[in-house]
């Protein structure tokens, strides 16, 4: 087991450029969306597109997204891919679990990074199609549910993962589970679970479960702000103590001064309260979250 307290920050590579808000068009222009005339951004969105994305040395990929239907029992959900079309063969899958508003653009577009990076990327939908808050208020009653509920959440954890498990592009022994905040609850519960995958990380997620794991086999990396009222100290001592011993390999990295939600670049710098982006907890989270990878899937 491994607890770190922050380090010093590590520049992306150049290939990576977190923190842009950043859409395409066909050119490859980034930070441009050309939409014809009459069509809703979201038709656009949901068709096939192919987005030239230069990196590096003038190499260049293209990223392909989808989004499709799937079912959890009764309900429609609503997932997003994304993945490098031109690549060949199988490659590692990363699953992409959304904040408590539901599975809107941030998780999309940390979808396309990963998938920049060389991984089929998708984000599912634990809500439910059309299920999306707009409010404070919207995001605490859609969340609710799956917070009272472990099993309903679990089994819409299943359900999107055995999305990505069905990609012709992945390779199904090596499948990382993500999330931001509500996402990096749920992710804990796969784990919990013993849902097929080799590690989850969980970015500024609470900790606390009703149904704690007797034994964890997936490595465990969760990304905390130490500022973070929403995750107290006692509730990451009881974390750490159940991941202890549950057996797990765990990782918990603390970023000084670092509030909930501090990945997500929607969200204003330095305003008071419990949530704010913090840029360098940002970076080094994604920093920390790329070497887990090369760990447990690039090998």
């Amino acid at each position: 087991m491994i607890r770190r307290k922050d380090r010093p920050c590590a520049a992306y590579n150049d290939d990576v450029r977190v923190c842009e808000r950043r859409s395409y068009s066909g050119t490859g222009d980034p930070g441009k969306v050309r939409i014809p005339f009459g069509q809703s951004v979201l038709s656009a969105v949901a068709s096939w597109y192919t987005i030239p994305v230069h990196r590096g040395m003038g190499r260049g990929i293209m990223i392909k997204t989808q989004i499709v239907t799937y079912k959890e029992g009764a309900t429609d959900c609503e997932g997003f891919f994304a993945f490098d079309d031109a690549k060949p063969g199988k490659r590692p899958g990363i699953l992409v679990v959304h904040e408590w508003n539901g599975n809107q653009s941030y998780m999309q577009q940390r979808s396309r990074m990963l998938a920049e990076l060389g991984y089929v990327a998708f984000a599912p939908d634990i809500f439910g199609k059309g299920v999306r808050a707009q409010t404070m208020e919207e995001c605490a009653k859609i969340s609710e549910p799956y917070y009272k509920d472990r099993a309903l959440l679990r089994a819409r954890a299943q359900a999107g993962l055995d999305q990505l498990r069905g990609h012709a592009g992945v390779d199904t022994a090596k499948i990382v589970a993500i999330g931001y905040c509500f996402g990096g609850m749920v992710v804990l519960e796969m784990a919990r679970a013993a849902m097929p995958v080799v590690g989850v990380v969980s970015f500024h997620g609470q900790f606390a479960t009703p149904t704690p794991a007797k034994k964890i086999t997936a490595k465990v990396l969760a990304l905390h702000g130490a500022a973070d009222p929403v995750v107290p100290p006692e509730e990451v001592a009881a974390f750490e103590k159940e991941l202890t011993e549950a057996g797990a390999d765990w990782q918990i990295v603390s970023y000084g001064g670092a509030k909930h939600t501090f990945t997500n670049y929607n969200l204003p710098k330095g305003i008071p309260g419990p949530a704010a982006y913090d840029e360098k907890a940002d970076k080094r989270s994604w920093i920390a979250m790329k070497e887990f990878f090369r760990e447990t899937i690039d090998a």
